[in-house]
């Protein structure tokens, strides 16, 4: 209940955010100038929701795959789908090594389901049916659609920002010059703050499809075994090519590579007998503790659509019954 009020809270601030920027912008300049700016963003962002899916499976080498390639893969797909009352979604492979797992599409009814062949020489069987049953809570909880919308609003204080520096570079005093640059510099000020919000929202949507993962069936502990594997898994990725190719598409999956190598340190304090897992014991020692972040950390995770994974974890050991 907590993460979807948080949720409510963070949409009903984004969009009393617009608003309020509308309102004023559109007495200032125009009524019909601040619609432009709306329909400017929208329509970018159509474009990307639209060719989105694609982009995806491109830049991730996806080859679908049929229930006679991979019965096992598909069987797990179709019982979770099941469980979770959706369209069995498209199965596919990544033939990138980096082990890690994603899900996207325009609908429910358009979902796919995603695994690279490095997870697969990774997880065991309970691990990867965790791991899948995320992917899935991210389509059940339309996570694709709910994300680009809020993203709108931070594209439209961007358009907005400079239509306004523009209009007081070259419209003169007549156009209000004079306090256009100040606007302006206001505009991409509630740019970067939205921007914020909205990656914000996107931690929410992770914690949430980990809620989903456990509210399936799979047990809290191989959830975060799961990420616990895919964090150390990244951090010795030496394929820099491979890394530079998904730079764009981190966003889309279970864990961020780019942060692997800060969350060894951090979760090597879980793994209190060096196994290579986080058992039940030690994810219920670790619903007894506070976890407690650096300034660093936090200010890192500011900045990234992914929760800093040590409280990922400590939010999966509340779910532990």
């Amino acid at each position: 209940m907590w993460l979807q009020t948080r949720m409510f809270l963070l949409v009903a601030v984004l969009f009393g955010i617009l608003y309020g920027v509308i309102t004023g912008i559109g007495t200032w300049m125009g009524a019909g100038s601040a619609v432009l700016y709306i329909v400017i963003a929208f329509v970018f962002l159509g474009i990307q929701y639209l060719v989105g899916p694609y982009i995806v499976a491109r830049t991730m080498k996806i080859k679908w795959v049929s229930e006679k390639e991979e019965p096992g893969l598909h069987r797990m797909v179709a019982e979770l789908a099941r469980d979770a009352h959706l369209p069995k979604p498209k199965v596919g492979i990544s033939q990138l090594a980096i082990p890690n797992a994603f899900a996207f599409g325009r609908t429910r009814r358009d979902g796919r389901v995603c695994v690279t062949r490095g997870i697969l020489n990774l997880l065991n069987k309970d691990e990867l049916r965790a791991v899948l049953g995320h992917e899935l809570s991210h389509i059940k909880h339309r996570d694709m659609a709910i994300i680009t919308l809020l993203s709108a609003i931070p594209l439209i204080m961007y358009w907005i920002a400079w239509g306004i520096m523009w209009r007081g570079a070259f419209g003169g005093r007549s156009q209000g010059g004079g306090y256009a640059a100040l606007i302006g510099l206001g505009a991409f000020l509630l740019y970067f703050i939205t921007n914020l919000l909205v990656l914000y929202g996107s931690r929410i949507r992770e914690y949430y499809a980990d809620l989903g993962s456990v509210q399936l069936g799979n047990m809290p502990h191989h959830l975060a075994t799961a990420l616990y594997k895919l964090v150390y898994g990244n951090a010795r990725f030496r394929n820099k090519e491979e890394l530079k190719r998904v730079e764009g598409v981190r966003a889309f999956f279970l864990n961020d590579p780019a942060r692997a190598w800060r969350e060894v340190r951090e979760l090597s304090q879980i793994d209190r007998d060096m196994s290579g897992t986080i058992d039940y014991d030690e994810l219920m020692e670790l619903r007894q503790k506070e976890v407690r972040l650096g300034t660093g950390d936090k200010l890192m995770e500011l900045f990234t659509t992914h929760p800093n994974m040590l409280k990922r974890i400590k939010h999966l050991s509340t779910l532990v019954v």
